[in-house]
């Protein structure tokens, strides 16, 4: 059974756009130790919420985790890992954190809670609820 996600990301820095053009990628650059936990709990086929932080706050696409994590290779440090996405499709509409935190469903989601947190997880049902926000199937 696939796990599910989200990741941020600061669209100026990496969008994604990137992602869809590139159609996959690294996911790099996390050195927070909760974030790198939740990283390293990330199976090929788990489900990926990408979300842009800066002026939009708003999850935008969806991305399927295609990898083990692995040791950054771009660093020296065992304890950084990174993984592999797949874009898998933009949502129809981005879900704004002003709809994030206004929906109950959502209390507990860890950028209701936790703003700077890179990496983390979501329920089920808060799947659910976000792709049906977004106008997804």
């Amino acid at each position: 059974m696939a796990n599910y996600w989200l990741v941020k990301t600061e669209p100026t820095a990496y969008s994604y756009a990137d992602l869809e053009r590139e159609e996959t990628a690294v996911w790099d650059g996390v050195k927070n130790p909760v974030a790198l936990r939740n990283l390293r709990a990330m199976h090929p086929g788990d489900q990926v919420l990408v979300y842009h932080t800066g002026d939009e706050k708003a999850v935008v696409g969806w991305a399927t985790v295609i990898s083990a994590p692995y040791a950054d290779p771009k660093k020296k440090d065992a304890r950084l890992v990174v993984i592999d996405l797949k874009a898998h499709r933009r949502l129809p509409q981005p879900v704004t954190l002003a709809q994030i935190k206004s929906d109950k469903t959502f209390t507990d989601l860890p950028i209701v809670r936790q703003g700077r947190l890179s990496v983390s997880p979501v329920t089920a049902a808060q799947w659910s609820r976000l792709l049906k926000l977004s106008g997804a199937d």
